[in-house]
């Protein structure tokens, strides 16, 4: 699967090159808040994008936005990265894919690429902001600017103890994929919220993780919001209370879901998460207390 076409939002230009498409796990365990009923309730538009009712697998995809704004070429998460240690994520652990032949198929060359935003320090975010040289993890976008959040690199940077101990694996992608882009001097951390330009705006978002963010596009007319990980599956749209397995603290995460989301509906802000199967991005509409999917963006399908 890899992007066939790109969305035009005002002046932005945007299309996704995916690292990994399949199978990921069963509904009620990725959004432990949700009942077998309710994957079976919504089967008709879940399925087959989305879930797989056969074998009850939510489909995931790991994937890197790449938009085009302002001259300049800029990407939202950096997914997974080959020949990583992640022994306590078997699908991570020493995976190897040919995503740079794909960027290059795509048109992104590391060289012109002028800024990595990591919504947020999760493996299959931040994996591909290096590769190895001569034994070295260095990072894969020379001249870029690395944007990553401040709460995140303290939480799980050597600081807090690599993510206060809890995983292995948090000390290891921290130092493969953030600790090099700080020695090279590319990084930049921001709170609260970092405006890039005229169109893009980051603003924190946590719950997920202490510094989960969201990327804001606003061009023109037209709006979009880039949610990272704040919903996994289209399930957490029409039901936002719930959350993932991997949500740090479900409190937050809830109250920063439900903020975003109402202000989407309400600005008619393309929603765009990090793992969505299928088109990609959707619009939502206000429901009650909760929501309703309207539109999905046919032109963000890959082929």
């Amino acid at each position: 699967m890899e992007s066939s076409q790109s969305i035009v939002l005002g002046d932005v230009e945007i299309f996704r090159v995916i690292e990994f498409h399949g199978p990921l796990m069963p509904g009620t365990d990725l959004v432990p808040e949700t009942t077998a009923q309710t994957w079976r309730d919504n089967a008709d538009w879940l399925a087959p994008e989305h879930w797989d009712p056969h074998v009850d697998r939510v489909i995931c995809t790991v994937q890197t936005w790449v938009l085009r704004s302002g001259g300049r070429t800029i990407l939202v998460d950096t997914g997974i990265g080959n020949g990583r240690e992640r022994p306590g994520r078997e699908m991570f652990h020493h995976l190897q894919t040919d995503f740079p032949d794909r960027m290059a198929r795509a048109g992104i060359h590391p060289d012109e690429v002028d800024l990595v935003i990591n919504t947020h320090i999760h493996g299959d975010h931040v994996g591909w902001n290096t590769v190895a040289a001569d034994g070295e993890w260095i990072p894969a976008f020379p001249n870029a600017q690395y944007l990553i959040p401040r709460a995140d690199d303290l939480y799980f940077g050597p600081a807090n103890d690599y993510g206060n101990g809890a995983r292995p694996d948090d000390r290891l992608l921290y130092e493969d994929s953030i600790a090099p882009i700080h020695r090279a001097g590319q990084s930049v951390l921001w709170d609260g919220a970092h405006r890039i330009d005229d169109t893009l705006t980051l603003e924190s978002a946590p719950g997920h993780t202490p510094g989960s963010s969201v990327l804001h596009l606003n061009s023109g007319t037209d709006r979009a919001v880039f949610v990272g990980d704040m919903v996994h599956s289209p399930v957490q749209l029409i039901h936002p209370s719930c959350n993932s397995c991997l949500c740090l603290d479900p409190q937050q995460a809830a109250l920063s879901r439900r903020r975003i989301l109402e202000r989407a509906a309400d600005t008619r802000e393309l929603v765009v998460p990090a793992h969505f199967s299928g088109a990609g991005a959707v619009e939502i509409r206000r429901n009650g207390t909760d929501f309703t999917l309207g539109e999905w963006s046919a032109t963000a399908e890959p082929r």
